[in-house]
C-alpha cells in the first residue's frame, strides 16, 4: 500500500527504529535521534524469511500502539526519494506484515525539529503478529530463529548495541540480549563473571 505522495518532491525523511538503524542500506543526508510518540518498539513480529522460517520462526521488531520509541531518523536527498522507497518496500514488506505509513517525528537535535518521515508499523490483523511476549518466550524464538539475513540472535544484539550507543535502554529487549550473551557463552564453555559487555 503506497501511502507517500506521488507529487511529493522534497527530500524524504525515514524512521529506523530496528535493523535501520545499524544497517539501513541507502544514502542519507542527514541521521538524527529522534522519537516517535504513540507507538513503541516491540520484538512482535514471527520473521518467516530475514530472521527465521515458517516451520522456526525468529522474532522482530514492530512498532506496536502506545508509548514511545526513540530511534533514527534519516533524510534522504528527493532524487533518491523513489528508489529510497522501492528498496524500503522490498525489504519490509516481503510477506505484508507491516503497515506502510508516515508519522511526523521529533528530532532530537539542537533545533529540536518536526518533521514527517516514512516508517512501517505491525498490522495486528497479519498471521505473524506475536502479540505481546514474555522474556522466556521471546527468548525461544530468537534463540531458534535463522534466516535469509542470518542469526536473529545478531539481530537482536546489534539492536540493543546501537540503542546503546544512543544511550538509550529498554528493560525488555536488554533482558533477552542478555539472555542470548549468557547462552552463547555457556555454549564456548565460557563461564560469566558479573559481565555486563555483550558478546561480540
Amino acid at each position: 500500500m503506497a501511502v507517500t505522495d506521488a507529487h511529493e518532491t522534497g527530500d524524504l525523511w525515514v524512521f529506523g527504529y530496528g535493523s535501520l538503524m545499524w544497517r539501513p542500506g541507502f544514502a542519507a543526508l542527514e541521521r538524527v535521534p529522534a522519537r516517535l510518540i504513540g507507538l513503541h518498539r516491540a520484538l512482535c513480529v514471527f520473521s518467516f524469511v530475514h530472521r527465521g522460517t515458517p516451520e522456526k520462526p525468529g522474532l522482530v521488531l514492530g512498532l506496536d500502539r502506545g508509548g514511545m520509541c526513540r530511534g533514527i531518523a534519516y533524510r534522504v536527498a528527493a532524487g533518491k526519494r523513489d528508489e529510497t522507497v522501492a528498496y524500503l518496500r522490498g525489504r519490509e514488506q516481503v510477506t505484508s506484515v507491516y503497515l506502510e505509513t508516515v508519522r511526523r517525528i521529533a528530532l532530537e537535535d539542537e533545533a529540536r525539529r518536526q518533521v514527517r518521515a516514512l516508517t512501517y508499523i505491525v498490522d495486528r490483523g497479519h498471521v505473524q503478529y506475536a502479540g505481546r511476549l514474555g522474556v522466556a518466550q521471546s527468548v525461544h524464538y530468537v534463540r531458534q530463529g535463522f534466516g535469509r539475513s542470518g542469526a536473529n540472535r545478531d539481530y537482536v544484539v546489534e539492536t540493543v548495541r546501537a540503542l546503546e550507543a544512543l544511550g538509550y535502554r529498554e528493560t525488555d529487549l536488554h533482558a533477552i540480549a542478555e539472555q542470548l550473551s549468557g547462552s552463547r557463552q555457556q555454549e564456548s564453555g565460557i563461564r560469566r563473571h558479573d559481565q555486563v559487555e555483550l558478546d561480540p
